[in-house]
């Protein structure tokens, strides 16, 4: 099993205690998005967990303690855009991020700090010559701090369509983004890194651009050094290449603002919820209550002892 913690949630940037105490006590609850009182208990032993995804835009809290981590293979998805804070509002400054970035890679590895730069989208004050310069920017201070850039064009979710609508948001269209690809890969690889675009059906192969895997069952069979057997992610959207995994966070739980955000309904909705956070619980948001249906999620390692990469 390969646990993603979270494509709902920052659980690195603002959950990091709790998700260390889960850890600790060997399991986790969660409930699923579309059945309330439909709780699963989910084992977070090493004898099950094959590998860990944290997807992040400030995993700065969790510095300080990833040796906790050292039965778990792992690696971070780390989102580092070049958007201000009318865009970005709950995040730190641009230089604190890069510092973490930076910090995050020298303690495990260039080969497990992914970035991110996405959505990209357009409106009168991010054009394409500002993405193109800004990029770069990044790019040049993340130079020997990671191996590869993942990138994404906006998706209208109905979740952000107001948020967009109200900054004139919009995606590149097919020429727009042929543009940005052939401009952003090159910047890319001078500066040490591949290029990848994630759950895109364009087809960017002539810029060098491969389509990204972001749960990447290759990437954790490197990490752990066997084989795995894990199958594509049904649950996810066709052009999307991930492996399977299961997702221990909750909607509508990230603080952070982000305009372009599909996991909150509702800013407000989502500081509601963080206040009823308790680093103790099994539930990211919340406590069990009576009405809740609690099962186990039959679930157990994909490692494959036949067949080892050494």
């Amino acid at each position: 099993m390969i646990v993603s913690a979270s494509r709902r949630t920052d659980l690195p940037a603002c959950y990091s205690d709790w998700f260390f105490n889960r850890i600790k006590e060997g399991f986790v609850l969660v409930r699923n998005p579309m059945n309330f009182h439909q709780v699963s208990r989910i084992s977070l032993s090493p004898d099950v967990v094959d590998g860990i995804v944290f997807w992040s835009k400030n995993p700065k809290p969790m510095l300080g303690r990833l040796d906790r981590l050292k039965d778990y293979p792992f690696y971070f998805q780390f989102t580092l855009t070049s958007y201000g804070r009318d865009i970005e509002p709950g995040l730190p400054g641009k230089s604190e991020i890069i510092d973490t970035f930076r910090r995050l890679s020298e303690k495990i590895g260039a080969e497990r700090v992914i970035w991110r730069y996405d959505p990209i989208l357009l409106n009168e004050k991010y054009p394409i010559p500002y993405h193109i310069e800004n990029f770069g920017k990044i790019a040049r201070r993340l130079n020997g701090c990671t191996e590869k850039v993942t990138v994404s064009f906006l998706d209208f979710y109905s979740r952000m369509r107001k948020n967009m609508e109200r900054i004139g948001g919009r995606t590149p269209n097919f020429d727009e983004k042929n543009t940005l690809a052939r401009e952003l890969s090159s910047i890319a690889r001078e500066n040490g890194m591949l290029l990848e675009t994630c759950a895109e059906e364009i087809d960017l192969s002539a810029y060098g651009i491969a389509h990204a895997r972001c749960v990447d069952k290759e990437q954790f069979e490197r990490i752990a050094k066997c084989r795995l057997d894990i199958e594509k992610d049904k649950n996810q959207r066709p052009a999307c290449g991930c492996a399977a995994s299961v997702d221990i966070g909750a909607y509508d739980s990230c603080p952070c603002g982000c305009l372009y955000c599909y996991a909150n309904s509702s800013r407000g909705r989502a500081a509601g919820n963080r206040k009823s956070h308790d680093p103790r619980s099994p539930l990211l948001i919340g406590m069990c209550d009576p009405d809740d249906r609690v099962a186990e999620r039959p679930l157990s390692s994909s490692r494959n002892p036949q067949q080892s990469l050494f």
